[in-house]
Protein backbone atom coordinates (compact mmCIF):
# COMPACT_ATOMS: atom_id res chain seq x y z
CA UNK A 1 0.00 0.00 0.00
CA UNK A 2 3.05 1.97 0.08
CA UNK A 3 4.19 4.08 2.89
CA UNK A 4 4.88 2.79 6.25
CA UNK A 5 1.75 2.68 8.94
CA UNK A 6 3.80 4.75 11.07
CA UNK A 7 3.53 7.99 8.41
CA UNK A 8 0.19 7.72 8.64
CA UNK A 9 -1.24 10.63 10.80
CA UNK A 10 -4.64 9.05 11.42
CA UNK A 11 -1.82 6.16 13.68
CA UNK A 12 -0.05 8.83 14.96
CA UNK A 13 -2.88 10.38 16.57
CA UNK A 14 -3.94 7.17 17.55
CA UNK A 15 -1.27 6.66 19.19
CA UNK A 16 -1.26 9.93 20.98
CA UNK A 17 -4.63 8.93 22.39
CA UNK A 18 -3.54 5.74 23.95
CA UNK A 19 -0.89 7.68 25.96
CA UNK A 20 -3.99 9.74 26.20
CA UNK A 21 -6.43 7.10 27.22
CA UNK A 22 -3.34 5.37 29.77
CA UNK A 23 -2.80 9.13 31.66
CA UNK A 24 -6.42 9.25 32.31
CA UNK A 25 -7.21 5.53 33.10
CA UNK A 26 -4.05 6.22 35.59
CA UNK A 27 -6.66 8.17 37.78
CA UNK A 28 -9.34 5.69 37.86
CA UNK A 29 -10.14 4.11 41.17
CA UNK A 30 -8.40 0.82 42.05
CA UNK A 31 -11.68 -0.80 42.02
CA UNK A 32 -12.23 0.40 38.15
CA UNK A 33 -8.66 -0.44 37.08
CA UNK A 34 -9.46 -4.24 35.57
CA UNK A 35 -13.08 -3.38 34.89
CA UNK A 36 -13.85 -0.10 32.87
CA UNK A 37 -10.06 1.02 32.99
CA UNK A 38 -8.61 -2.24 31.37
CA UNK A 39 -11.87 -1.92 28.96
CA UNK A 40 -11.68 1.92 27.82
CA UNK A 41 -7.48 0.55 27.02
CA UNK A 42 -8.54 -1.86 25.23
CA UNK A 43 -10.31 -0.33 23.22
CA UNK A 44 -8.34 2.54 22.69
CA UNK A 45 -5.49 0.01 21.61
CA UNK A 46 -7.36 -1.17 19.31
CA UNK A 47 -7.54 2.06 17.03
CA UNK A 48 -3.74 2.31 16.30
CA UNK A 49 -3.50 -1.28 16.13
CA UNK A 50 -5.97 -1.96 13.10
CA UNK A 51 -4.83 1.18 11.77
CA UNK A 52 -0.88 -0.63 11.23
CA UNK A 53 -2.79 -4.14 10.52
CA UNK A 54 -5.10 -2.85 7.68
CA UNK A 55 -2.19 -0.66 6.23
CA UNK A 56 -0.08 -3.82 6.19
CA UNK A 57 -2.67 -5.23 3.84
CA UNK A 58 -2.33 -6.00 0.12
CA UNK A 59 -5.41 -4.39 -1.10
CA UNK A 60 -7.41 -1.06 -0.70
CA UNK A 61 -10.29 -3.00 -0.14
CA UNK A 62 -8.90 -4.80 3.29
CA UNK A 63 -7.11 -1.81 4.55
CA UNK A 64 -10.86 -0.01 4.71
CA UNK A 65 -12.18 -2.73 6.43
CA UNK A 66 -9.26 -2.52 9.00
CA UNK A 67 -10.07 0.97 9.11
CA UNK A 68 -13.99 0.10 10.26
CA UNK A 69 -12.61 -1.33 12.78
CA UNK A 70 -10.11 0.96 14.27
CA UNK A 71 -13.16 3.11 13.79
CA UNK A 72 -15.98 0.66 16.15
CA UNK A 73 -13.00 0.44 18.63
CA UNK A 74 -12.80 4.40 18.86
CA UNK A 75 -16.70 4.49 19.22
CA UNK A 76 -16.13 1.84 22.10
CA UNK A 77 -13.93 4.01 23.88
CA UNK A 78 -15.46 7.13 23.34
CA UNK A 79 -19.00 5.66 25.25
CA UNK A 80 -16.37 3.86 27.95
CA UNK A 81 -15.55 7.57 28.34
CA UNK A 82 -18.98 8.89 28.36
CA UNK A 83 -19.48 6.18 31.15
CA UNK A 84 -16.59 7.06 33.24
CA UNK A 85 -17.75 11.12 33.21
CA UNK A 86 -21.27 10.07 34.09
CA UNK A 87 -20.40 7.98 36.63
CA UNK A 88 -18.41 10.55 38.02
CA UNK A 89 -15.77 8.43 39.38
Amino acid sequence: MGQSYRELIAWQKAMDFVMEIYAITKTFPRDEVYALAGQLRKAAVFVPTNIAEGQARYSAQEFHFFLGRARGSLVEAETELLIARTSAM
